[in-house]
């Protein structure tokens, strides 16, 4: 686990509470409201910071997600300019830990080596490729965790106990658990049966475990964190950017205020928890 992610859960372990994982998608919809949004989570309640590397084929997504990403390729965010932005972020924040969240193609086309190399310099933490699994760890996985960034798996309703140490293999920084069967933001998530699914995994592992897809409420989160180490709300902060644009598809004054108060009032739910 890189410095940063160990910092930052060790000092909530002491506090007794869950990590609230933000997601919002890079250049949604310009490169400058992203910067001013991810310049403000920290202080709306934002533990880890997870940016959304924009892709026209993102599986894993629902459709607020799907459009925010497609948003940002429209308005020529690429992966370089994401990782200028974290870069620029890590000039006003050392210690919030940053995760790239997407897919394979976009770092294959623009070179493992050369990624992995711009990423840490950047400050970047950790990385989440959802259509990597672990039977293809020599492609990124084992390469990122060699030049210092966490590796985060997800599971999923459907990792029994037979698949689950091989979803665990390499993992580090934290288990991403995704609550439902579906895309993310697609149904409210089953917490009871959520907080069964934490235990079981937290029998295979040390890491935090984390959970996301469906979160969009400060009871939502509240709810979670019961039974987890974090909680992940990603497309709602999304589409809390879409409702604020305007008819051109824009950012307006209320875009940056539209996902921060969202996230203070969902920070207030997971922070409320104590274990």
């Amino acid at each position: 686990m890189t410095s940063r992610l160990t910092a930052r859960f060790q000092a909530l372990a002491a506090d007794r509470r869950a990590a609230l994982v933000t997601f919002i998608t890079s250049g949604d919809p310009d490169a400058g409201t992203t910067a001013k949004i991810l310049a403000g989570l920290p202080a709306a309640g934002a533990d880890v910071i997870e940016i959304g590397m924009p892709f026209t084929d993102p599986m894993a997504d629902g459709p607020a997600i799907q459009a925010g990403g497609l948003r940002a390729l429209k308005g020529g965010m690429t992966l370089a300019k994401t990782l200028a932005l974290v870069g620029d972020f890590r000039k006003g924040d050392d210690a919030t830990p940053i995760i790239l969240m997407g897919y394979y193609n976009p770092i294959y086309i623009y070179g493992v080596e050369r990624f992995l190399v711009d990423a840490k310099a950047a400050g970047v933490d950790g990385l989440i490729v959802v259509d990597l699994p672990p039977e293809e760890d020599d492609e990124l996985c084992l390469p990122a965790l060699a030049a210092g960034l966490a590796f985060i798996r997800l599971a999923t309703p459907t990792t029994d106990d037979k698949r689950l140490p091989t979803v665990l293999r390499n993992t580090s920084g934290f288990v991403y658990y995704v609550s439902i069967t579906g895309i993310t933001g697609s149904a409210t998530p089953d917490f009871g049966a959520v907080a069964a699914a934490v235990s079981r995994i937290k029998q295979h592992t040390d890491l935090p475990v984390c959970v996301g897809f469906g979160v969009r409420t400060a009871e939502h989160a509240r709810a979670i964190a019961e039974g987890a180490d974090g909680v992940v709300v990603g497309s709602a902060l999304v589409e809390a950017v879409r409702a604020s644009l305007d008819a051109e598809g824009r950012a307006t004054p209320a875009t940056v205020p539209a996902v921060l108060d969202l996230v203070a009032r969902i920070a207030e739910g997971a922070h409320a928890v104590r274990k």
